[in-house]
């Protein structure tokens, strides 16, 4: 039999084990990597002293966001750099707790338990998170935010909703991929919300390079953005659906205009999936949840990693699971698998390679859609 102390001290046995493995894992080898933090934490320490942010100079590591992130680094920039590094780890791993366990309470009418969705959450979607911490990239936060609007829309707050995609869209500006969403579905105040958070985002900066400082700033942006887009169409870790023309077919025209009409499809997928609300109860989760495993897809910039943002559609999937048809059951378990489950460590360097040069993890993503929209088209989700 368990003792009184146990009983009392065990709900706090998972954040004591989860403090410890985040410890030896930030000391054993983050520390030492956090490369796309170093660029987070350069751009606040040149907001700080009223510097230019895009720089061909950097190279690969350019700053690619807009201002408003930089001006939210800053604070970062006041503490020396493995300080700071610490500080982003951690907050980086508390959010993530919160994104995975708000996924998971997030869903409507569970049909498995709360411990059991967070487990397989973590299981499908665990090499994204390691790489995100790795890198020290700013998608969880992302997706912490997205989540937290779809928490406020089921809870009849669609104005604070609206704020969070318009506050998410300088995390990363795919964001706002939400925002006719929420215009459609609740109306055009919160939608409005959204865009007056965006546009004073855009705004603040001007306090510190005056306003035609700030203009250039955004146009800055705009170039290297769009500048380094073609670059980075083959590479390896590139899962959008540009990269993935681009490695079918070559950089080009024709694979441009095949990456058009396959992100059309899948918006237009999103929109028939919408169209049906009517016929479930509590439709916001589903679609929630495609357009956030849309965005690394849309975006010709879309790291293997952001699919991280997949974890509400790895949730619902695998709750509603054991009631599809064995065929979409196979086929949406397999989709997830290849999605998710395909790691560099177990399959080797020239395996792993051909693998994402195949783009199969992209087609996996969007076996994933397809079978969200299956579940909305027979009434589960």
């Amino acid at each position: 039999m368990l003792s009184p102390q146990f009983v009392r001290l065990r709900p706090l046995l998972v954040p004591l084990v989860f403090v410890a493995l985040a410890a030896a894992v930030y000391f054993g080898r983050v520390q030492k990597e956090m490369r796309d933090f170093d660029v987070y934490r350069t751009a606040g320490e040149r907001v700080r002293h009223g510097e230019p942010l895009y720089r061909q100079s950097d190279g690969h590591y350019q700053f690619k966001y807009l201002p408003m992130f930089a001006v939210a680094m800053a604070p970062l920039a006041l503490v020396d750099p493995a300080a700071s590094r610490v500080i982003w780890f951690a907050l980086s791993a508390g959010l993530l707790t919160a994104f995975v366990r708000w996924s998971v309470r997030g869903l409507p009418e569970r049909r498995r338990s709360e411990r059991v969705l967070i487990w397989l959450a973590v299981l499908f979607m665990a090499k994204f998170y390691a790489h995100e911490l790795t890198l020290g990239q700013a998608n969880i936060l992302l997706g912490t935010l997205m989540v937290a609007a779809l928490l406020s829309v089921q809870v009849d707050l669609p104005v604070l909703a609206g704020a969070l995609v318009g506050a998410a869209a300088f995390v990363k500006p795919y964001a706002l991929l939400l925002l006719p969403w929420v215009a459609f579905t609740f109306g055009l105040v919160p939608a409005a919300a959204g865009l007056a958070v965006v546009v004073a985002g855009l705004l603040l900066p001007a306090i510190v390079y005056g306003w035609t400082g700030n203009v250039n700033e955004v146009i800055a942006w705009y170039r290297t953005v769009t500048g380094s887009t073609e670059g980075n169409l083959l590479g390896a870790d590139n899962i959008s659906v540009a990269a993935m023309w681009a490695k079918w077919i070559g950089v080009g025209r024709q694979a441009t205009a095949l990456a058009t009409i396959t992100t059309g499809a899948l918006l237009g997928l999103a929109a028939l999936v919408w169209g049906r609300r009517s016929t479930v109860d509590n439709p916001a989760y589903l679609e929630f949840a495609l357009l956030l495993l849309l965005i690394p897809l849309v975006s010709p910039q879309g790291w293997d990693y952001v699919l991280l943002l997949g974890t509400p559609a790895t949730v619902l999937l695998l709750d509603r699971w054991p009631e599809l048809s064995r065929t979409w059951r196979i086929g949406s378990i397999a989709a997830l698998s290849l999605m998710g489950l395909t790691i560099f460590d177990l399959m080797g360097r020239a395996l792993y390679a051909q693998f994402m040069a195949a783009s199969l993890v992209t087609v996996a993503a969007i076996g994933v859609a397809i079978s969200l929209w299956h579940l909305r088209r027979s009434g589960l989700a």
